[in-house]
């Protein structure tokens, strides 16, 4: 999954939002990377990673024209803007 927020305090907060919703549920990360820089943000809970990024580093590293041949899946409900 994919995310972006608007400025480094955007992406913390969205970062520490998912990390404390997907607790509620019982999942754990494996792994946490960069929330303290708040640029781009790595949360690894094993079958789903999720990246949560400030817009201009999305863009600069494009990681969706890298992965533009994988399935893409829509968020219906939750996914806020910039999510995908």
């Amino acid at each position: 999954m994919i995310c972006s927020g608007s400025s480094d305090r955007h992406v913390q907060a969205v970062s520490e939002n998912i990390q404390l919703e997907m607790k509620k549920q019982g999942n754990l990360p494996l792994g946490v990377e960069g929330l303290s820089g708040g640029n781009w943000t790595l949360l690894d809970y094993g079958d789903v990673i999720v990246h949560v990024f400030y817009e201009p580093i999305r863009r600069f590293y494009d990681l969706e024209g890298v992965w533009s041949d994988a399935p893409r899946l829509e968020m219906v409900d939750g996914g806020g803007p910039g999510c995908g």
